[in-house]
């Protein structure tokens, strides 16, 4: 049976665009925390960050240890929240070309739909210029596989973003990992080039050069970007603390009010004259 819609809340979708963001050299992957209802509406709330063991830019793969691990991710996430949640699709980036998914994303989500065919995957646009007013656009897709014949073609479904009025703790948690995981990658990568056995010192300067610029990089587009959101919602809970903290104060004046009114309004006991 197919998927009526997909509900992404939208500080999940605040993660998965960071996360696109962070990198127009290669395509980026996670995958998507839910639940299904009973009337075929997808509701997606959280989101687990993979950590690329190579770098593409044209593909990107998910290994058994990351699905495990993901797995157990969302089951404990269902006995914090008591619900059933688990993994119900992934997402990925296309930096500087078109959203639509490719033949390699169609087999990719194809063979996912035969483990649960409720799974959905999300592509993300990112860097793409438009021709007209010269800014970058961002598009974003939902879709599963179809099968005909023998060949596989989208099938699109509709995606709402819903609001959110703050970063639940799973999400704000993956946030805070996006640095910490760009940041392996980058040592994983300088690890596999710096062996000081076979190289000369202008390589090996060459090579540290390259790491450390990468690693800068990282703080430009992600940490910093991030923290400077936070502040943004720090400031923003702030308010709404002193909002709130109004409110309970005018409402404890009403309540005592009442009070003393009700008390001024209740009938007197008769005296003992005897």
């Amino acid at each position: 049976m197919s998927l009526k819609c997909v509900n992404l809340e939208s500080d999940v979708y605040l993660v998965c665009l960071t996360h696109a963001l962070s990198t127009e050299r290669e395509e980026i992957m996670g995958l998507l925390i839910g639940e299904v209802d009973e009337e075929r509406a997808l509701h997606i709330s959280s989101v687990v960050i993979l950590r690329r063991s190579d770098k593409q830019p044209d593909r990107v793969e998910i290994s058994p240890e990351q699905q495990s691990d993901a797995s157990i991710k969302a089951e404990q996430l269902a006995k914090e929240l008591n619900r059933p949640l688990r993994v119900v699709g992934w997402y990925h980036s296309h930096p500087h070309i078109t959203v639509w998914p490719s033949h390699v994303d169609l087999r990719t989500q194809a063979s996912y739909q035969q483990m649960d065919d409720g799974f959905v995957g999300l592509i993300f646009s990112v860097f793409n210029e438009d021709k007209v007013s010269k800014f970058n656009k961002i598009q974003v897709t939902c879709f599963q596989s179809r099968q005909i014949n023998s060949e596989f073609h989208r099938a699109e479904v509709p995606l709402n973003v819903v609001p959110t009025c703050q970063i639940g703790p799973a999400c704000l948690s993956s946030l805070v990992e996006l640095p910490k995981i760009l940041l392996q990658e980058e040592d994983e990568a300088y690890a596999r080039v710096s062996d000081p056995a076979d190289q000369d010192l202008l390589t090996r300067v060459h090579n540290a050069s390259v790491f450390t610029k990468s690693l800068c990089h990282v703080m430009e587009v992600v940490s910093g970007p991030l923290l400077h959101s936070l502040e943004q919602r720090l400031q923003a809970n702030k308010q709404r603390t002193a909002h709130l903290q109004e409110e309970k104060a005018q409402l404890e004046a009403r309540l005592k009010a009442l009070e003393q009114k009700s008390d001024r309004h209740q009938p007197k006991s008769l005296m003992d004259c005897s």
